[in-house]
């Protein structure tokens, strides 16, 4: 599915396709849209529809259809895990990727929430807190894209196995000790969510005002650039006017002066004397 050259197996000037246990980056690029990552991702999606008929089948008490949805559910949640790494360590991060990868994760936690709440095994009002954490954050994260990126810290990686392992409990038909620990569960999923949210929100702050401080200060540095260009552009139009000026009395003072010197006169008598001189001699020849 690489769609590899034919060059790239062998023949002059083929560049050779790395060894090792990793493929190299530029082989894997080939693969474009369809890559692994991107199939478990599109998978998770498909997952979607079908993890919320197997758990609302029956009426959605039937012990063994929300077994099925808990393994639709599982299947979901571990190719979450895979498709990120696959992504990371291979190079097949893609726009599509981008924007796809967290609206299955929402959509996937979304569905269960929503359908466990509307059976009536879980509380509307945790299922409104995570949703709306999880759907500020989202919002958020393009708030301040274009100053940067957001990254993943290590208390929303365990805030979502937290949220894996207690929706998972739920999905199940869990009676006696068992149904009580997954409360717990739960509880705990939902505070790493309100206090990882906090610290999201806190971070996007820090972000957006280090990105507008070096915006003002790029655009004052362009106006200074700007400014002492101009500076210097008037000087250089100051320099070439008096060169200008120089030039022309360079050229005005050679010609008068062997003009001068071809009426056999000093260079420096005054023009009327000159013109008087002149007058005089034509008189006496008459």
């Amino acid at each position: 599915m690489t769609g590899a050259p034919a060059s790239a197996a062998g023949g002059s000037g083929a560049t050779p396709v790395p060894r090792s246990g990793k493929l190299g980056a530029a082989a894997v690029n080939q693969a474009g849209l369809w890559n692994i990552a991107n199939i478990l991702t599109m998978l998770r999606l498909l997952l979607v529809p079908g993890f919320v008929m197997l758990l609302l089948h029956e009426g959605g008490y039937d012990p063994v259809w929300r077994s099925f949805a808990w393994a639709a559910f599982a299947v979901a949640m571990i190719t979450d895990v895979f498709d990120g790494h696959l992504a990371r360590t291979y190079n097949l991060v893609t726009d599509f990727g981008k924007i796809a990868d967290p609206i299955a994760d929402k959509a996937i936690m979304g569905a269960a929430l929503i359908c466990l709440s509307s059976l009536g095994d879980l509380p509307w009002w945790i299922t409104g807190v995570i949703l709306f954490r999880e759907l500020g954050i989202t919002l958020m994260r393009f708030w301040v894209i274009r100053h940067s990126v957001i990254p993943a810290s290590r208390g929303g990686k365990v805030k979502t196995l937290a949220q894996g392992i207690a929706v998972g409990m739920y999905v199940l038909a869990l009676t006696g000790p068992l149904a009580t620990l997954r409360f717990w569960v739960m509880m705990t999923a939902v505070v790493l969510t309100v206090v990882t949210g906090l610290d999201y929100v806190r971070q996007a702050v820090v972000l957006r005002r280090r990105g507008l401080a070096a915006e003002r200060a790029a655009a004052m540095e362009a106006v200074a650039m700007a400014t002492a260009v101009d500076t210097e552009g008037s000087a250089g139009g100051q320099c070439a006017t008096d060169q200008v000026h120089g030039a022309a009395e360079g050229v005005v003072e050679p010609v008068v002066e062997p003009a001068a010197e071809s009426l056999g006169e000093p260079i420096g008598e005054p023009v009327a004397e000159r013109v008087a001189g002149g007058r005089g001699a034509t008189e006496a020849e008459r």
